[in-house]
């Protein structure tokens, strides 16, 4: 069933870069990327070459084409240009190490990989163990033994028709970032963009043919390919890449420069981006009209200082690589400052009990969510995709709670809670509370066993400048959270540490801090 009224004959490249030039797009900007203002009619003609280039190859439909790419414009024509084709897009994490590539590129039997120039080093270790790449594309500074994107652009047709596909051919696939483990190969379908950006960019949160957008998170992962790409180009509007990495003054170079409307950004870049805008005595956005976060839950302090010293609230919400993009969000206007907010209208929720039984308000249990935009399962991964796939169900293996006004609570990942003295404690409730003490940035809780083999709550913590780690300031910090909730929480350890093993997408790599108990 499909919310969003669909043709069965689909191309999705029709949808986010073809049709602008019918509507009278041709001349607006869609990218806005250094010093290049990329038009709409840029953007079909070299979509429509990347495309060319890769028919001139042999590529078939349904064949892999990977991308390993900064956020850039070239990303995004490989991107398109593959799923025009009927090709499967293949967007991959930039920040991994050989053996990640190595292991990626074989998994999903990529037969072309496109790469910029400067992330070319973390692939020729493991060149010769790539079973399926026939061939490499060069962006940027191409050198002789590998094809220049640039040169095939060149001499390759500004004219594409696109592949006839189903509306429910597969499109692209996203590598799970991690938090549990490898990432898995998430196979998603042509409708599956359309979905995401009708429901919650243009329904839910709001965004219009106007706005300016801009998102530290990157391409390469589902939320960051919904701010950074589809959502914009679904309404028509236009989009800031930014190839960099999203330090804090980077990022505020950025909203100054480029003047965005609508900024996305996850709970740990909120944090760093309070903690400079502290410093310099900041208390501007320009135009930012709306600010979304994702990855982590929001801790109500973030919100609140944020909202105080900038005057724009942040949205907070939870999606996944395998339904796409956000399911339950905060709405503008209707914010509940530390929940998740409400359901996407066009999915549905339930929270159920180990037993399968269907839990009621305040209650915490296992979140399963149905809708559109969910994937059609893992690649070669059969076991685990029966886990998670239910029917029209999916298991998000995350735990929540409803209100009595239908806002759900986030409790944790089902493995992150853990039993002390019999009584649950889930990480997110202490790293919140800790989240509000003066000197922390931010924090990973997990449970360890003590000298009897009782698991305990451990605290992993990233001071402000200036703080000094101390005996002092840890027990002070006990305290703290001993005090704002119930004692049986509070950790039994802080360990002060100069940074916390996330994903890309800044989410907390809890089970990475439990190896190292």
């Amino acid at each position: 069933m499909c919310k969003v009224g669909l043709p069965e004959r689909l191309n999705a490249v029709t949808v986010f870069v073809d049709r602008h030039l019918q509507e009278g797009r041709a001349d607006k900007a869609a990218i806005l990327y250094g010093d290049q203002t990329i038009t709409y009619r840029d953007l079909y003609d070299r979509v429509n070459r990347a495309g060319n280039a890769l028919l001139g190859l042999g590529i078939r439909m349904e064949e892999r084409v990977a991308i390993i790419m900064p956020d850039c414009p070239e990303c995004v024509y490989a991107f398109f240009g593959a799923i025009k084709i009927g090709a499967v897009a293949i967007p991959i994490n930039t920040l991994l190490m050989p053996a990640d590539y190595e292991y990626l590129l074989n998994d999903s039997r990529a037969q072309v990989l496109v790469i910029h120039s400067s992330l070319l080093d973390h692939i020729e270790p493991i060149r010769s163990k790539l079973r399926y790449v026939k061939h490499v594309i060069i962006a940027g500074d191409a050198n002789e033994s590998d094809l220049s994107l640039k040169e095939l652009m060149v001499s390759a047709s500004a004219e594409l028709e696109p592949a006839d596909t189903s509306k429910d051919d597969s499109a692209f696939w996203l590598y799970s970032s991690g938090t549990t483990g490898f990432p898995k190969g998430t196979i998603h379908l042509q409708h599956d963009m359309i979905v995401e950006a009708d429901l919650y960019g243009k329904n839910t949160i709001g965004l219009v043919e106007s706005d300016v957008s801009f998102s530290v998170a990157k391409l390469f992962f589902a939320y960051g390919l919904g701010n950074g790409l589809y959502f914009s180009l679904y309404l028509g509007a236009t989009t800031v890449l930014l190839p960099d990495r999203p330090v804090p003054q980077k990022v505020y170079e950025v909203i100054d420069r480029y003047q965005p409307t609508v900024f996305y950004g996850v709970p740990t870049s909120y944090a760093a981006l309070l903690h400079l805008a502290e410093k310099e005595e900041r208390k501007s956005l320009g135009k930012v009209r709306m600010c979304v976060s994702a990855g982590e839950p929001l801790p109500k302090p973030i919100y609140e200082k944020w909202l105080e010293r900038f005057g724009v609230e942040i949205l907070d919400g939870i999606g996944s690589t395998e339904i796409l993009h956000i399911f339950i969000s905060n709405r503008p206007g209707k914010a509940k400052p530390g929940s998740t907010g409400q359901i996407v209208p066009g999915y549905e929720a339930k929270i159920i009990d180990d037993d399968g039984r269907e839990l009621g308000v305040d209650e915490v249990g296992t979140l399963l969510i149905k809708g559109d935009s969910i994937a059609n399962g893992y690649w070669n991964k059969h076991e685990q995709t029966k886990d998670t796939f239910r029917g029209e169900w999916i298991n998000t293996h995350d735990k929540f709670s409803i209100d009595e006004d239908g806002y759900f609570w986030y409790a944790g990942r089902t493995d992150d809670m853990m039993k002390v003295g019999g009584q649950a404690v889930w990480p997110a409730d202490v790293e919140s509370i800790l989240a509000s003490h003066e000197a922390v940035l931010e924090s990973g809780v997990v449970g360890v066993p003590d000298k009897q083999g009782l698991i305990k709550p451990r605290a992993y913590v990233v001071l402000k400048d200036k703080q000094a780690a101390s005996e002092d300031l840890a027990k002070e910090l006990q305290t703290f959270v001993k005090t704002n909730t119930q004692p049986h929480k509070y950790p039994r350890t802080v360990i002060f540490v100069d940074e916390l093993p996330k994903t890309a997408t800044g989410k907390i790599q809890r089970y990475k801090l439990r190896q190292r108990t």
